[in-house]
């Protein structure tokens, strides 16, 4: 996944909104959305080749999701797949559950790169896995937290035009509010490049929706976490690139 937009504590009704996009090589075979697994329930979307997830979510409104650090090299095949990671953070009762054993078992050395989001109703967590740095959860505070293939917080003109394109999520309406997910998710828009900006990544890398020759946007996923434990979290899916693919609901699922 290469775009994950958190909206946390900004909203009485929908304290926890998500909305994401997944980014990989067009030949990579995946499932949008399934039932990952059964205790707890937690939906979310399948590689099928490495049999991970980039996004999980589970039915008491734990979300895990995580963005890839590029490498020239590639991803060292000898390692664990991180799809094992948003998997494992969604099977815990609660995101500051997930976060507080993370130092116990995330031994960073055994994944590629990447950085990870864990969170629910109360509280959001950024966890960064990369080798020679220790596993640690940092709490975040309320607010909107933006993540592509970059460290949270680093410089980085796809997050800044996310921040500038997509409404105030407290501002909006309750019905608003997804269409303007919908709609940031499925943009083309390459906000301009400062001098100095990677030369090897492509132009089209910036926009939230990505067609890149071989690599792309291969589907969307808005999770709202609703205040009450019940009703489940809503769930919406695109089965391809969010500008073609109409938004699914697998909230059935549950």
């Amino acid at each position: 996944m290469c775009l994950l937009v958190v909206a946390s504590r900004l909203r009485a009704d929908c304290p926890l909104a998500v909305a994401a996009n997944r980014d990989e090589r067009l030949d990579r075979p995946a499932s949008p959305m399934e039932m990952l697994r059964g205790r707890p329930r937690i939906l979310g979307g399948r590689d099928l080749l490495a049999g991970g997830s980039w996004l999980a979510v589970n039915r008491r409104g734990v979300v895990a999701a995580l963005t890839n650090r590029p490498s020239p090299d590639g991803r060292d095949a000898a390692k664990r797949s991180r799809g094992e990671l948003p998997l494992r953070l969604a099977a815990h009762r609660s995101a500051a559950e997930a976060a507080a054993g993370i130092e116990a078992w995330l031994n960073p050395s055994d994944y590629n790169p990447c950085w990870l989001l864990v969170g629910d109703r109360d509280s959001l967590f950024y966890v960064e896995v990369a080798v020679g740095k220790p596993a640690a959860a940092t709490a975040l505070p309320p607010g909107l937290h933006v993540l592509e293939n970059r460290p949270l917080g680093a410089p980085s003109p796809k997050v800044d035009w996310v921040r500038r394109t997509l409404p105030d999520p407290a501002a909006l309406s309750a019905e608003a509010l997804v269409p303007a997910f919908e709609r940031l998710l499925a943009s083309h828009d390459v906000p301009a490049l400062p001098p100095g900006e990677d030369p090897a990544r492509p132009p089209e890398t910036f926009a939230a929706c990505v067609h890149a020759g071989p690599y792309g946007t291969r589907s969307s996923t808005i999770v709202l976490v609703p205040r009450a434990r019940r009703p489940a979290p809503s769930v919406r899916f695109t089965a391809g690139p969010p500008c073609t693919s109409p938004f699914e609901d697998a909230t059935g699922l549950w």
